[in-house]
């Protein structure tokens, strides 16, 4: 019974990690070839949006 809980564990893991994995690349592929010029859009809207906010938190610098 131990055996076959390992077994199964094993499997449920390689099976998560698999499909995370493939996930992971499907994205990057699919933004690399596909992208376009809007491949950094949110990046860029986000840089934008954040211009002139002060930094909050942490210690003040001197």
């Amino acid at each position: 019974m131990g055996g076959y809980i390992v077994d199964f564990l094993i499997v449920a893991i390689l099976v998560i990690g698999i499909t995370a994995t493939n996930g992971v690349l499907t994205n990057a592929i699919g933004l690399k070839f596909f992208g376009g010029k809007s491949r950094n859009e949110i990046v860029d809207q986000s840089t934008s949006l954040q211009t002139g906010w002060n930094a909050v938190g942490g210690k003040k610098k001197a």
